[in-house]
């Protein structure tokens, strides 16, 4: 019994008392220090006391911080590592460290961060990652960081921040942002109107300046002028030509998304079929229909023809093509949606009668479905439905006008008749 307690005498002196070579450990003000700091290190050394809770490996030459660095030291509260070559941090490097309160990553080349990290680094409350390579931060990165008291971010290489940033700093009372090449269009507007109201000191905001557009170079965003930004809207719409026409088997169905927004938004389809879900980022096709470089197609023409203009083309619309169509437009400000169910249905099949007659009634009130200069407009909420009537017989016909649009004139498009089709959309 004697030796077992003596063993654990020395394991516990050895907790206290072990020190990489390198570095001198040592209590100061009630803190476990360790001090690796102008070793020449290119490596964090091993062998720290499990009780450190400073620990400076300041001005030495790490080139990285790799998985698992600090699994010695899971009390450290301050952690300095200034003035390195640190160009990558890894993931699961920091996570450890849940005590941690001061972290200085500052005056290092870091371009890669494990920023997901920081979600288990809650008692944090110094951040420095000034004088760095950052050229990106996740709109969540200090999502859980709400002890945070100060955040250094200047001289980087940031050109944008995602709305909301700074949103879950509660207790922040400082942030340095200066001397970064922000670009100042209608994504960084939000950050002028957040540091303009709010209460937390950030000093040198004439130098927290937009580095592009060449017009608005050198222009601090606290002096911003006025951006014509708006966000996302679509209307997603049929063009019909000749009302009470029959429709061929092998037709297009032709549907667009007309879509308004500043900065031009980016326009996505999702479609939901019997056989799966795509995902087109329009366009993917040239104005003749052929599949664009890197678009992904079989053949020529790609099963979903996306055109520039917000045109989408099924050719041989069938059975295998019903489903949802979707159209997405997304810019700096936010998304809108607009979407819409087709089924493919045959004269006197069972179930359409109810939907043609739930139409004729809305027509005869003047609601529902209508047109309004020859376009279908959505009607409300509770139709979300397209029926398509198609004939037994007859041949296959298409056509795509020159501009990439549905044309207006050939009986192979998908055509509206009050006795043909129902249609409404609804909006997100």
């Amino acid at each position: 019994m004697r030796a077992l307690c003596l063993l654990c005498w020395a394991v516990l002196l050895n907790l206290v008392r072990a020190c990489p070579e390198p570095c001198d450990c040592g209590e100061k003000y009630g803190f476990q220090i360790a001090d690796c700091a102008y070793r020449d290190l290119e490596g964090v050394p091993p062998g720290f006391p499990a009780n450190v809770t400073t620990l400076s490996l300041s001005a030495n030459r790490l080139p990285g911080l790799p998985e698992g660095a600090f699994r010695e030291v899971p009390l450290l509260q301050s952690l300095w590592l200034a003035h390195n070559e640190i160009r990558s941090v890894a993931i699961g490097a920091l996570a450890p460290l849940s005590h941690l309160k001061s972290l200085d990553l500052s005056h290092n080349l870091l371009s890669e961060f494990a920023w997901s990290d920081l979600h288990n680094l809650s008692a944090l409350q110094l951040l420095k990652m000034d004088s760095n390579e950052l050229a990106f931060i996740p709109r969540d990165a200090f999502s859980s960081l709400s002890a945070l008291r100060s955040l250094q971010l200047n001289h980087n290489r940031l050109h944008a921040l995602a709305e909301g940033t700074f949103a879950p700093l509660t207790a922040l009372s400082h942030l340095q942002i200066n001397d970064n090449p922000f670009d100042c269009t209608c994504g960084i507007v939000w950050f002028k109107t957040w540091a303009l109201a709010s209460a937390v000191s950030i000093p040198e905001q004439d130098n927290i300046a937009c580095t592009t557009p060449h017009v608005l170079k050198g222009i601090p965003l606290g002096r911003l002028p006025p951006l014509p930004c708006s966000a996302p809207s679509v209307q997603l719409s049929y063009q019909p030509s000749q009302d009470g026409a029959e429709l061929r088997p092998g037709f297009v169905l032709a549907l667009h998304c007309d879509v308004d927004g500043q900065p031009v938004p980016q326009l996505h389809w999702h479609i939901h079929t019997p056989g799966g879900t795509v995902e087109i980022a329009s366009p993917n096709v040239g104005t003749d229909g052929r599949a664009l470089p890197g678009a992904l197609a079989t053949s020529g023409q790609p099963r979903f023809q996306a055109f520039a203009n917000g045109s989408l083309l099924i050719p041989d619309f069938g059975k295998l093509e019903e489903g949802t169509y979707s159209c997405l437009a997304t810019n700096e400000l936010g998304s809108a949606e607009s979407s819409v169910n087709v089924a493919l249905a045959t004269p006197g099949e069972g179930g359409e009668d109810a939907v043609g007659h739930k139409f004729h009634g809305k027509a005869v009130e003047g609601k529902g479905c209508y047109t309004v200069d020859n376009e279908v407009q959505p009607s409300g909420p509770e139709d979300n439905v397209v029926i398509i009537y198609l004939s037994r017989a007859g041949p296959p016909e298409a056509a795509i006008a020159a501009d990439g649009r549905p044309a207006q004139q050939f009986s192979g498009i998908l055509l509206l008749g009050q006795s043909l089709l129902v249609l409404s959309f609804f909006y997100f």
